[in-house]
């Protein structure tokens, strides 16, 4: 993560949001609170509601566009940390329950060290464990609602502790009822602790994706050992520049900007043979590849550090993967979003096809 603090209990102070986002833009907080504990989380939560200010969480700060402007209410970094082990066994498997704000990929590499199955090709993924069922996280043919079990939340309409099982999470392509009921990051359901149940295990869950499948040597549909898998996937994501180092300003960016679009078949029949085409879990949609049509509408890797470009070359599509929009060192959020709506309005342009951000924008409209 980039200098983002560590947390000390509850606190409050003023501080720029730009220190606690990984794509590093962002004005002040008008108030700043972490909280370390469920009792902290859901004090903190009261406290804002009770005097009717707006309320932004953060987790890991990676899935977040944050206005120049800063955010005028509670900003409460989620910063719970650990896990607890309910059951384990050769038949059930393992049922463990993780704080909101433990780090994503410490969990992901724990749970491969120690047999858990099912996590391994969410590797290199940053922020916080609960941040992953709100957009239902997922990479190379994973995702965490293949391994949900149960999510409690805090439910600010009733003032009381909700727990929805997976099916009432009414999972989609980064979806879930808990995005679908927040509004400019502020969710009616703050998470305080997500239960995953996995498999024993030293072999992966099925390899789904078939650059994964390839680089492991083994065909898609097949498993190969955990460790192995996880070690590929954060290669994999190391060469696109999609894991977090402080030295690579192609990982100063919220990750992937835009969501793989979903279209109509007849749409996705009028693109070139060539153009990626995916299941999307429904008859009649199929799911094409925003990196492809980024890429085929004339947008390079790099597209913004030219002279002259609409962001001065202080935000730009990383050089390593199209799919990302980088701070190259000094970016406002308007510099990234300038490359933003030059990116989506070439697509519309080219195929007639409109992308999705994948980020909250807080403050701002792309």
């Amino acid at each position: 993560m980039h200098n983002i603090p560590p947390s000390y209990g509850i606190q409050v102070t003023q501080t720029l949001l730009s220190d606690l986002t990984t794509a590093a833009v962002g004005g002040p907080a008008g108030n700043y609170v972490e909280a370390r504990t469920e009792t902290e989380i859901i004090e903190a939560v009261r406290t804002a509601d009770e005097a009717g200010e707006q309320l932004l969480l953060i987790g890991g700060g990676s899935n977040l566009l944050v206005s120049d402007d800063g955010f005028p209410g509670t900003v409460l970094r989620i910063a719970s940390e650990g896990f607890t082990v309910n059951a384990e066994d050769s038949c059930g498997g393992v049922s463990v329950v993780v704080q909101a704000g433990h780090n994503w990929d410490a969990l992901v590499e724990h749970a491969a060290l120690h047999a858990w199955s099912g996590l391994e090709a969410l590797a290199g993924i940053p922020g916080s464990t609960g941040a992953t069922p709100v957009q239902n996280v997922g990479a190379y043919g994973s995702d965490v609602s293949q391994t949900i079990a149960v999510v409690r939340t805090w439910d600010r309409t009733r003032n009381a502790v909700k727990t929805f099982t997976n099916a009432e999470l009414r999972f989609g392509y980064r979806d879930s009822i808990l995005k679908q009921t927040t509004v400019n990051g502020s969710p009616r359901y703050v998470v305080l602790t997500v239960e995953f149940q996995l498999p024993l295990g030293r072999m992966s869950a099925p390899i789904k994706y078939a650059e994964l499948a390839r680089s492991l040597g083994v065909e898609p549909g097949k498993r190969a050992y955990s460790n192995d898998v996880r070690r590929e996937v954060l290669r994999l994501r190391g060469s696109k520049g999609m894991v977090l180092d402080s030295a690579d300003r192609d990982t100063y960016s919220t990750g992937s900007f835009f969501t793989n679009p979903i279209v109509p078949a007849q749409v996705a029949l009028a693109l070139p043979d060539s153009a990626p085409r995916y299941p999307a879990g429904q008859d009649g949609l199929v799911k094409l590849s925003a990196a492809w049509l980024i890429d085929q509408a004339g947008f390079g890797r790099g597209f913004g550090l030219e002279e002259g470009s609409v962001s001065g070359g202080r935000a730009s599509l990383s050089t390593k993967h199209t799919l990302a929009i980088t701070n190259r060192g000094s970016a406002s959020a308007e510099d990234m979003l300038a490359i933003a709506r030059e990116v989506r309005a070439g697509v519309v342009e080219r195929f007639g096809i409109e992308l999705h951000p994948e980020p909250l924008l807080i403050g701002l409209e792309l």
